[in-house]
Order: structure tokens, then C-alpha cells, then sequence
């Protein structure tokens, strides 16, 4: 063992008196919170927030919080910290940064991801499912970007919630490639109006506003042998088919409507109605891969048969 000589011992003390003096002015320095503040409740309360606020903020934050989901998260949470304080300043937003990039595999679509987290924030779970799933059914039809501050670009419909398709095709109509300045500015807007919308069914939830009138759907003309069908995807919702009849044979069958993922769930269009068709049956086998568009669709068309007199 190394012998410490009087003279290093001194110098070590000093050091340390000089560190415990620094530590005791901490406490001065520190935020001031509540003395024994608890953490707060599960669900956090949430506040009506402006839409419009949240979309230049999310805009923003997809450049200063690296990408598009951490962008989302800070969208809302930075401005309820920024006017209320605890307890939502005690998350910083960037830790959704991974998260970018459908969380680096082209999957999910990080605004979404980020959305659906704050989602899980303020509501009880079957709350947050139903507000994730009227979030997914808006992306897939919207056109992005309609928030344009810093370029003229066109917009394209992803008609899916995956990275993959909906930049692939933005960048298939404009020949951007990931790098461009344009494809950052698009996924910007994506972020900022994706987040603008989830505070939109926030609001809509928590009575802060009121849901926009429904337009009227318009309603199919149907011949005597066409019939309507419906069937529900645990991953889409509805799936709305029309079979036609020839006498007491099925000879077509259209699908009029579904919110399914585009090509995961195109195998399942593709080979289902032409299975029943030949089986002239409903009783057919799932597509595999596609196994809950199958499922759905093969539903909607029992649905549609079992009207036939």
C-alpha cells in the first residue's frame, strides 16, 4: 500500500472541504419544488391546448429534437410546461428522438408514435386506443404537407401509417431523396400537423371543443342483386364490400371502402374475392400474412350473402 505523506494528506483534506462547500450551495441552485412533491397521478390532467401553436411548435421541434417523433412529443408537452409548469416540464421530449425514421426500420411513422404517447399521458388505455386509432384513420387520408412555411411543394396521400410508404411515396412524386432539404420540410409539416391533430382529439375529448359535423357519405346505388356487406378489422375498422348475384351464384364482389394498411393487406384484396368467387363460399382460407384484413373481409362478405333472398 502507497504510505500518503502529511503533506498530501493536507492538500487531499483541502480538496474535499472545498467540495463539500460546493455542494452545500446545490440546493440554492435547484429548481424549487414543492417540499415532498409526489408524482403525479396516472392519468396527467390535460388542458385545452391551440392547434395552430402546437403545429409551428412541432414544425420546430422536428429540427431541434432530432426527427419527427420527439418532435410530436414536444409539440404538446413543452407548451402545457411552458404555461403551466410541473408536472409536465419533468419530461424532456427528446428521449422519443429514437423514434425517427419508423423508429429506425420505416414501420410506424414517428409523429404518429409520438402522438399515441401522449395519448397514453392523459388517458385511461381504451381511451388512448380509440383516440390512436381516429388518428391512424386521418393520416392514411390526408394529404401532407398542407403546413407549408418554407417551400411550395405537392402533396401526396400516404393511404398508410408506415415511414416507409408514406415518405416513399412524397419522395416518388417529388424525387427528393432522404437527405433534401424538401424531404425534411415535408416530414417537418408531418410532425407538426400530425401533433396539431391529436391535440384536435384531445380537445374534442376532454369537452374542450366540438367535433366537426360528419359530412354526409353518399350513398351506393344498388341494383336487386347487389348486396352490402361489412366486416371490422382489429387493425383498420370496417371493411365495406358489394357482392353482385347472378341468380344464386356470387359473380363479383367489389371492396367499396377500408382503412386496412396498404401493402401488407393488398395480398387479402387481391386473392379472397377470387377464392370465394371460385368456392363460390365464404368458407375460404385466410391469406397468410394478411390474416386480420382476411378475416375482415371474408366477414363483410358473409355479411352481404346472408341478405341475399
Amino acid at each position: 500500500m502507497k504510505q500518503t505523506s502529511r503533506r498530501e494528506f493536507l492538500k487531499l483534506a483541502g480538496k474535499g472541504m472545498l467540495g463539500a462547500a460546493a455542494l452545500s450551495t446545490v440546493p440554492a441552485m435547484l429548481p424549487a419544488l414543492a417540499e415532498g412533491a409526489e408524482a403525479p397521478a396516472w392519468p396527467w390532467a390535460y388542458k385545452k391546448m391551440d392547434k395552430e401553436a402546437v403545429l409551428k411548435h412541432g414544425y420546430e421541434c422536428f429540427y431541434s429534437h432530432g426527427g419527427c417523433c420527439a418532435g410530436a412529443v414536444a409539440a404538446i408537452v413543452e407548451l402545457l410546461a411552458d404555461e403551466y409548469g410541473y408536472p409536465y416540464n419533468q419530461l424532456n421530449a427528446r428521449m422519443f428522438a429514437d423514434g425517427a425514421g419508423g423508429y429506425g426500420a420505416g414501420t410506424l411513422c414517428g409523429s404518429l408514435g409520438g402522438a399515441c404517447a401522449v395519448f397514453g399521458l392523459f388517458c385511461e388505455a381504451k381511451e388512448a386506443r380509440e383516440l390512436r386509432d381516429q388518428l391512424y384513420a386521418w393520416y392514411k387520408e390526408h394529404a401532407f404537407p398542407t403546413y407549408q412555411p418554407e417551400m411550395e411543394s405537392v402533396t401526396t396521400v400516404s393511404g398508410a401509417i408506415e415511414c416507409a410508404v408514406s415518405v416513399g411515396n412524397y419522395m416518388k412524386a417529388t424525387g427528393y431523396e432522404m437527405s433534401d432539404p424538401g424531404r425534411l420540410a415535408r416530414c417537418a409539416a408531418v410532425t407538426g400537423e400530425t401533433a396539431a391533430k391529436a391535440v384536435e382529439l384531445l380537445n374534442i375529448h376532454f369537452g374542450f371543443e366540438e367535433a366537426p359535423a360528419e359530412e354526409p357519405k353518399e350513398e351506393v346505388a344498388l341494383g336487386d342483386n347487389e348486396y352490402i356487406g361489412t366486416g371490422v378489422s382489429d387493425i383498420g375498422g370496417d371493411v365495406k364490400v358489394k357482392v353482385t348475384m347472378d341468380g344464386d351464384k356470387i359473380a363479383k364482389i367489389d371492396v367499396l371502402s377500408h382503412n386496412e394498411t396498404s401493402g401488407i393487406s393488398d395480398p387479402a384484396f387481391e386473392q379472397i374475392p377470387a377464392a370465394i368467387i371460385e368456392a363460390q363460399s365464404a368458407d375460404v382460407d385466410v391469406v397468410a400474412g394478411a390474416t386480420k384484413t382476411s378475416e375482415a373481409l371474408i366477414a363483410a362478405v358473409k355479411d352481404a350473402l346472408s341478405q341475399v333472398k
